[in-house]
Formats: C-alpha cells, structure tokens, sequence
C-alpha cells in the first residue's frame, strides 16, 4: 500500500506524490491545469466544530429518485449511510395550468394579428404576419415562465422531511441571460448565490458561486470542451457523454486551482460523486458545495 499522495487530474493522468508535497498548488505536465495535492493517507482530516455533522465531510454520494416527478435524491456518506435527503418540487398541475394560461394568451395575439393581417392588405399583412407570430411565442415564453410556480431546494436531515438543514432558493421566475439561486440556512441565512449563464452554456456549461454580497469565489465548468461540444451535437449517446464537471477557485491568490469534481457514474440509476479531497482547507462552504451539486444536477436537466 502506497504511503504517498495520489493526485488525479480531471485531463486523466494521476500521480503519485512524495509526503512534502501536501497542500501544495501543483502544475499538471500534461494540461498545465493547476491541483492542489491533498494529504498523505491516515492524516486526520480538518473537522469544522460549527458545522452540522452532516455537512461536515469531503465526499458525499447522490443518487436521484427514479420514477419520482419531482427531483428528490438520498445523500450519502462516502461509507454508503444515508445522510441528507433533498427534494426539489415539480408542481406537476400548476405547471400544466401556465402552459394552458400560455396557449390561451399566444392565441389572443395571434387572433389580434389576424385582425391586423384581414384589415392591412397584402404586402401590410404578410408582414404582419410574421411579427404577429414572433410576438405570439414571446408571449407563451414569457407567460409560461411568470406563471410557473418557483421551484425551492430543500435539504432535509432525513426523508421523514421533519427538520430542515438548508435551502436554496429559486430567485427568478423569468431569467433570459442568467439565473441565481441563493444559498440560506434553515432559519433564512444567506450563504451563497449560485449563478447559471445562459450564454456561456453554449459552448461550455458552468456554474458561479458568489458571496451574498455578489464576489465569485468558485466555478463549476464542464471537465472537457471538445466533450462539451459533442454533447451539444450527440446528445448523451445513451449515458456514454456523461456531463461532468470540476470545481475552480476564483477567489484572489488561487485563481484557477482545480479543488473537487462532480462525476456522474455510468449505472442504470443516476448516481453522482460530489468529490472535495483536494480542498482540505474547506475554501467552499461544504452545504454550498452540495447546494452546487444538487443543482448541477436537477437545474441541467442532466
């Protein structure tokens, strides 16, 4: 058994360190991505006294609820004990009824561009037409998305759903170029502001962690860009492009460092790994860390 540190880069190579390189900010040969080394095997890990047990660990196990409308998954502990349960609510009917709210209001303007169309001419009308209808689906868009109910996080001790641990909470109902979800604690406490933009999941999804007062400090991002662009072209293929990302600092001094990975396993059911080993100084909040989890999850549609 190796006495030495094992460090894996999200590029696919792993090394394995001599003991003095604990904690230090590395540079893969490989990728040049910046790691930082964990701790030799057996170091007692870094305990946060104030934090919920729970919350209170480097690795935690999702597995999402199968053939359950809405998103509910079982968290846990890298031993296999069941920890957390979260459960985020589809709200199946009021969802239905915006879409039905959407249809009737997308065909009030489409009858007020017939009008416009019967009454202009030819040349008036086709150009009528054809404002009409964009308006019409900007109407359902937008009166789909305002009249969907908002879609709250909620992390739970257990799944008799008795005590709440944490929250996250949908900030917006109607989002074009971002959407932000805001950390709390059970009694309301900002924690942290999760930020999704839509622009930059073009290409390459990621997500922002920002302070409440709006300061980024970490960024999830998917693992690869070519992976990332074949997803967009594929699909999933059947699980085989399986969307993963890696956890960066953004905060000042160590900018760029990979510190945890979030990995989707190939099993029938829907397993995830939230991985924080290589962040033994708990730079992120591990009940953000999970909030972040969770959403990369269910706020993907993954």
């Amino acid at each position: 058994m190796t006495s030495g540190i094992v460090l894996a880069c999200p590029c696919g190579e792993v090394y394995e360190l001599k003991p003095e390189f604990a904690g230090r900010l590395l540079e893969c040969p490989v990728c040049n991505r910046h790691l930082r080394a964990g701790m030799p095997p057996g170091t007692p890990r870094r305990t946060m006294p104030d934090l919920e047990p729970a919350f209170d660990r480097d690795l935690f196990l999702l597995r999402e609820r199968f053939l359950s409308i809405s998103s509910k998954y079982e968290v846990w502990s890298g031993d296999g004990r069941p920890i957390l349960y979260v459960e985020r609510p589809t709200y199946l009917l009021r969802t239905v009824f915006a879409y039905v709210l959407a249809a009737i209001a997308a065909s009030m303007v489409m009858a007020w561009t017939g009008e416009v169309v019967a009454a202009g001419g030819s040349a008036l009308g086709a150009l009528a037409g054809l404002l009409g209808s964009g308006l019409a689906l900007a109407t359902f868009i937008v009166v789909s998305m305002s009249a969907r109910p908002l879609r709250h996080v909620t992390v739970f001790r257990d799944e008799s759903r008795r005590e709440v641990l944490l929250r996250v909470w949908q900030d917006q109902r109607v989002a074009v170029l971002a959407r932000t979800y805001t950390v709390v604690t059970a009694v309301g406490l900002p924690l942290a502001r999760l930020r999704k933009e839509y622009i930059h999941n073009i290409f390459r999804k990621r997500w922002y962690v920002e302070t409440p007062a709006g300061q980024r400090t970490a960024m999830a991002v998917e693992d690869s860009m070519v992976l990332s662009l074949l997803r967009r072209v594929l699909g999933s293929l059947f699980g085989l492009l399986r969307t993963n990302f890696i956890l960066v600092r953004l905060d000042p001094g160590s900018a760029g460092v990979v510190f945890g990975e979030f990995n989707r396993k190939f099993t029938i059911l829907d397993r995830y790994v939230l991985d924080l080993t290589s962040d033994p100084e708990h730079s992120l909040d591990r009940r953000v860390a999970l909030a972040l989890g969770v959403m990369l999850d269910t706020g993907e549609g993954r």
